[in-house]
C-alpha cells in the first residue's frame, strides 16, 4: 500500500474522493454500459494464457487438492456415522 490510514495520497489520484464523478467506483451508481464495456476490455488485454507446462502443473495440483478433499471428508462421514451408531444404538 501506498499511503497509510489517514493520509492522502498525491502520487494515486484513485483515492482523492473530491469531485467524484458519476461513473467512479464508490459513488454509488453503476457504470454506463459503453464505459463497463470498455473497462471489461482494458482487463481483458491483461490476461495472460498460462503455458503447456504452467497448464498441466496448475490441472494436476487442482487433481491432487479435489482428491484431498474427497478422503478428508470421507473419513469425517465415516468417524460421524460410527458416533451416530454409537449414540443411538440400542
Amino acid at each position: 500500500m501506498t499511503c497509510r490510514q489517514g493520509r492522502r495520497s498525491v502520487a494515486n489520484p484513485a483515492h482523492d474522493t473530491e469531485g467524484v464523478a458519476r461513473n467512479q467506483p464508490g459513488s454509488g451508481q453503476p457504470p454506463r454500459p459503453a464505459t463497463f464495456v470498455a473497462q471489461v476490455m482494458a482487463e481483458l488485454r491483461k490476461v495472460v494464457q498460462p503455458t503447456r507446462q504452467e497448464l498441466i502443473t496448475y490441472t494436476i495440483v487442482v487433481f491432487v487438492f479435489v482428491v484431498v478433499m474427497i478422503g478428508f471428508i470421507f473419513g469425517m462421514d465415516q468417524v460421524f456415522q460410527r458416533l451416530v451408531a454409537l449414540v443411538f444404538a440400542g
